[in-house]
């Protein structure tokens, strides 16, 4: 009997989005005849949502390594870097597979020591599940990260980039090269989402953005675009209403905001929610204002769940979407430029007004994502992609 491959996959923390999702579906997921799969993780921030129930779910018992979070802190990094080796020799995995850059960087270093000082090697994986070296830091931080990647990238085994766009951007940045990179899409349990049934006949057009209320994520826009549509001369009919789904650092300014342009009474800011279907069903667009995106789940929830959709052209947002930028209508959606809010409330405007085309973007997004972002698609990939790299 063939002895069970190792994996030992590392993730800073299970706070809301693609990255904690995949992370738990490819830990429960994989063959249990051909791997063995152990989970590390750390702490969530004070105003992040947390997945940690989704392992539960799936009956997974994350390894929680105390000081293992987002920020950077030399004392407590030091102490989860030895942790974490510490693991690796209790666990002796094959494959060290990493997520997101605090763990990309952690757990690289951990299993890169163990290689130096022992007979075994580990295999070495890491995700970049976006656009990470841009629009996040100062300058002077994103040129030492970037050098950071460039060292971690020669040691590492293989990249993997969740979308075409994403390893466009790593390959621009001279880290790794076309021999390591693997593009792997996400992937998702839709059926949930794809077996929502919309209102007929809504008595209000309901628009809705979801996601952590941060900086890069650019709600402001999504609140200037609302203010433009509602003061048009011609509102659409029925008026819409604006909803703000997540939580973060910003929220007290973003209502502050919103009550300043004068639009707090459309406006509803609903704070993170468990039960995403009953989010989904109630609307009927979902945008993304996001200055910087890797694949972007609310998008891909949102088509699964036959809304229609409206995003910035960011990152890995037109592989969902498509390529043309409006005034042009894309495949699955309308891709606006960056910080355009007078064209991202015209696009809002035209699907508003022209339920045809909002149907059919919804009905052929639907279908996309379906085929392309199913959780059996990503764990079949991510198999195949560990027994090359053990063969």
């Amino acid at each position: 009997m063939l002895r069970k491959a190792k994996i030992l996959r590392i993730i800073a923390r299970l706070n809301i989005g693609g990255p904690s999702i995949n992370a738990v579906l490819l830990t429960a997921g994989l063959s249990e005849e051909h791997f063995e799969s152990l989970l590390v993780t750390g702490k969530v921030g004070a105003n992040e949502g947390d997945m940690a129930y989704l392992a539960e779910e799936k009956k997974i018992k994350p390894v929680f390594v105390k000081y293992f979070q987002r920020s950077i802190n030399l004392f407590k990094d030091l102490v989860t870097l030895l942790k974490i080796y510490k693991i690796i020799l209790r666990f002796k995995p094959d494959i060290v597979h990493t997520h997101t850059a605090k763990a990309g960087v952690l757990g690289r270093l951990a299993a890169i020591i163990f290689n130096l000082f022992n007979r075994k090697k580990i295999k070495i994986v890491h995700t970049f599940h976006g656009h990470v070296l841009s629009g996040y830091f100062s300058r002077f931080s994103t040129i030492f990260f970037v050098w950071v990647e460039k060292i971690l990238a020669r040691f590492t085994d293989l990249i993997v980039a969740v979308s075409d766009e994403v390893k466009k951007d790593i390959l621009s940045l001279r880290i790794g090269d076309e021999t390591k990179m693997k593009v792997i899409y996400l992937g998702f349990e839709l059926d949930k989402f794809l077996d929502i049934k919309h209102r007929k006949n809504p008595a209000v057009s309901n628009i809705g953005i979801i996601g952590r209320l941060v900086p890069i994520k650019n709600h402001k826009m999504f609140i200037d675009a609302a203010k433009l549509l509602l003061t048009e001369p011609r509102t659409p009919n029925p008026e819409p209403r604006f909803f703000i789904i997540g939580d973060g650092e910003l929220r007290q300014e973003l209502e502050g905001y919103a009550e300043k342009l004068g639009i707090d009474n459309r406006v509803e800011f609903l704070g993170w929610q468990k039960d995403l279907t009953r989010v989904y069903e109630n609307l009927d667009i979902v945008v993304l204002t996001s200055l910087n995106e890797g694949t972007p789940v609310s998008l891909i929830e949102a088509l699964a769940s036959g809304c229609a959709v409206i995003a910035t052209d960011v990152g890995g947002v037109k592989d969902i979407i498509g390529r043309q930028v409006f005034p042009e209508i894309a495949e699955n959606g309308i891709l606006v430029r960056p910080n355009d809010r007078v064209g991202f409330s015209d696009g809002l405007k035209l699907l508003l007004g022209d339920e045809r085309l909002r149907l059919g973007l919804a009905t052929s997004g639907r279908e996309f994502v379906r085929n392309k972002f199913s959780s059996k698609r990503l764990i079949n990939d991510m198999e195949m992609l560990y027994n090359n790299l053990l063969a």
